[in-house]
C-alpha cells in the first residue's frame, strides 16, 4: 500500500516518529508517495489540540492522526476520543514524552480501544510494534462502495416476512444497550467537517451493530448504514437488498425500489456476503459491539468494511462444529454471530453479551 505524510512533523518527537515510521514501512514493503492524492494511508501530523483534517478524496483512503496528547495522559475517551472524528481518521496516535526522551505512544480506535507502546524499548523494537497496530489497515482494502440498481421486484417494495423479522431485531438490538459511548459527531466537528464525513461514507451518525436475513441463494435483506436499529422499516432508505459484489469494481450490488433514493447498506455487507455464499444454512446474521466468553476470534484488528475482515471472520465460521449457529469474536471490536434465522440467534445468545469488548 502506498502511504504518505500530511501536515507537519516540525517537532523533535514528530521528526523522530516519522523518520522511523518511514523506515519500518519501507522495510515492509509499502511505498512511500508525495502526493497524498495517490497515497492509501495518510499520516496527518498536527500539534496537540490542533486538528487539521484530511479531506480525502475517495473513500478507499485510511487516514491516521499523529499528535501530541496531553502530559499526563490519563483519559484516553475524554483526552484521545475526540481527535478521531476531528481529524477525520480511522486510527489515532499520541505521543506522550516518556522518562528516557522516547514518547510513549498512545494508540486509540474507533473502538475506543487505547493500547501504548512505551518509549522504553529499543528503536527497532519500539517502531515493530507500532507497525504491528498500523499493519491491518495498512494491509487492508475498504468494499464501501454501492453500486444501486432501482430494480426490486414490485412484490418486494414494501418489504416481506424477512424484512419484518429485521424489524423485530433492530428493536431488540436497540433493547441491549450497546450503543458506544455516543459522541455527538454534529458537536465535535464543524458543520463543514460534518457534511463531507456524511457525503463520504452515507451516514446519518453512530452505527452500533448490523442485522442481516437470507433472501433466496444469492440475495439477502441488510440494514442501512448508520441508521436507528429501532426504527427500521422503509425499504430503500432502512432495509436494503443485496444482490452481490462486484469484484472489478470492489463494491456491493444493491436493488432498490425505483424512486427511492437509496441510503448505503452496512459497511459490513461483504463479510456478511461471504459467509451466505459459503454456507447455505446461514439465514441470518446479527453483528453487535459487545462480547461472549470462550470464543474463537480474529487475530488481527483489521478495519470494518475490508475484504481482509470479512475474510478473516468466514475462515472461522467454516471450521466451526455448526457454521449455520456460531459466534465469532472481531478483535478489539465486537461479534459476529450466524443463525438460522434472527428469532433464533436472539434467542441463543439472551443474557450472554458482555458490553465490554477485550482490548489486545
Amino acid at each position: 500500500m502506498d502511504f504518505t505524510f500530511f501536515g507537519k512533523a516540525g517537532s523533535g518527537p514528530f521528526r523522530w516518529f516519522s523518520e522511523g515510521l518511514r523506515e519500518v514501512m519501507e522495510s515492509e514493503g509499502h511505498r512511500y508517495v508525495d502526493d497524498p492524492a495517490a497515497a492509501k494511508l495518510v499520516f496527518n501530523f498536527f500539534p496537540e489540540g490542533r486538528p487539521r483534517p484530511f479531506r480525502r478524496s475517495a473513500q478507499a483512503i485510511f487516514v491516521c492522526a499523529v499528535t501530541e496528547f496531553p502530559n499526563p495522559f490519563t483519559d484516553h475517551i475524554a483526552q484521545g476520543y475526540p481527535v478521531l472524528p476531528r481529524a477525520l481518521a480511522n486510527l489515532a496516535v499520541g505521543l506522550v514524552p516518556s522518562g528516557n526522551g522516547d514518547p510513549a505512544a498512545h494508540f486509540i480506535t474507533m473502538e475506543q480501544g487505547h493500547y501504548v507502546i512505551p518509549g522504553n524499548s529499543s528503536r527497532a523494537e519500539y517502531f515493530r510494534q507500532v507497525y504491528s497496530r498500523i499493519e491491518p489497515m495498512a494491509s487492508s482494502t475498504l468494499v464501501i462502495d454501492n453500486f444501486f440498481e432501482p430494480d426490486l421486484p414490485e412484490a418486494l417494495r414494501n418489504g416481506d416476512e424477512i424484512t419484518a423479522s429485521i424489524v423485530r431485531a433492530g428493536r431488540k438490538l436497540d433493547q441491549l444497550d450497546l450503543l458506544p459511548a455516543p459522541f455527538p459527531m454534529d458537536e465535535l466537528l464543524s458543520p463543514r467537517d460534518f457534511r463531507h464525513i456524511k457525503r463520504l461514507f452515507g451516514i446519518g451518525g453512530l452505527s452500533y451493530g448490523n442485522i442481516s436475513a437470507r433472501y433466496d441463494a444469492d440475495w439477502f435483506w441488510m440494514s442501512a448504514s448508520g441508521v436507528d436499529k429501532s426504527k427500521l422499516g422503509r425499504i430503500g432508505e432502512d432495509v436494503l437488498m443485496v444482490k452481490g459484489y462486484d469484484p472489478d469494481r470492489n463494491g456491493m450490488i444493491v436493488s432498490h425500489p425505483p424512486g427511492v433514493e437509496p441510503r448505503r447498506v452496512s459497511v459490513d455487507a461483504i463479510e456478511h456476503w461471504m459467509i451466505y455464499r459459503e454456507h447455505p444454512g446461514v439465514g441470518a446474521i446479527l453483528h453487535v459491539h459487545g462480547w461472549m466468553k470462550d470464543i474463537p476470534s480474529t487475530h488481527f484488528n483489521y478495519p470494518c468494511g475490508t475484504r481482509e475482515l470479512g475474510k478473516a471472520v468466514a475462515d472461522i465460521v467454516r471450521e466451526a462444529d455448526d457454521p449455520n449457529r456460531c459466534v465469532v469474536g472481531l478483535k478489539n471490536h465486537g461479534l459476529t454471530i450466524t443463525g438460522t434465522s434472527l428469532d433464533e440467534v436472539f434467542e441463543r445468545v439472551e443474557g450472554r453479551i458482555l458490553r465490554t469488548v477485550p482490548m489486545g
